[in-house]
């Protein structure tokens, strides 16, 4: 994908540009999330905070805190998500310190795939520890497909590091959580995880 750099009036016009099926990886992640009692809710990596509009919709009243190393994505997703329902938007790396919990949702979509392995699975074990007993972790990103073919989402090197779905249930289930893939489509796939 595209640096990180990316200007918000411009953000969605890219995704759907570079992230085949980018509106169902959304839904998708918004769908995992309606089975669970929501009332505080963690996003990673918020964007223009159009992944936490949709996972608002399903649980009204929940409150939402967001985290973005984007200052300026964050004003945008101010303007987009009802003042009323967010704790807070924070600029902070995933890599820094999670805010305090517990949560019952933590939710992240195309953002887990900018860290190595070691680091998205000392991320899981952050994100246990935040997340209450029962909590869901949602994730929707970009992977290393099984079939090379199927990575068609343009990546940048040393910026955007993809795993396997496999590694990424592995790491999960080390830290603490049940895991399945709930969707995928060529080198993209939704995760939810419930801590156990």
């Amino acid at each position: 994908m595209s640096q990180f750099h990316f200007t918000p009036e411009h953000y969605l016009e890219l995704m759907h540009s570079e992230v085949p099926a980018f509106d169902e990886l959304q839904e998708r992640v918004a769908a995992s999330t309606v089975d669970v009692t929501v009332t505080r809710i963690l996003e990673l990596g918020i964007g223009t905070g159009e992944t936490a509009r949709r996972v608002l919709e399903q649980h009204p009243g929940a409150r939402l805190t967001g985290i973005d190393l984007s200052a300026e994505m964050l004003a945008s997703a101010h303007q987009t998500l009802p003042s009323a329902l967010v704790d807070a938007l924070l600029v902070q790396t995933i890599e820094d310190d999670l805010p305090e919990g517990p949560f019952d949702l933590v939710i992240s979509a195309l953002t887990v795939h900018h860290l190595d392995g070691p680091a998205k699975a000392d991320l899981f074990h952050r994100v246990a520890r935040v997340l209450r007993p029962g909590g869901r972790f949602v994730m929707g990103d970009v992977v290393i497909p099984d079939d090379p073919a199927d990575s068609v989402t343009p990546l940048s090197p040393d910026y955007d590091l993809p795993s396997t779905t496999e590694d990424l249930v592995g790491w999960l289930q080390e830290a603490g959580f049940d895991t399945r893939a709930v969707w995928a489509f060529k080198d993209l796939a939704v995760l939810s995880a419930d801590r156990l």
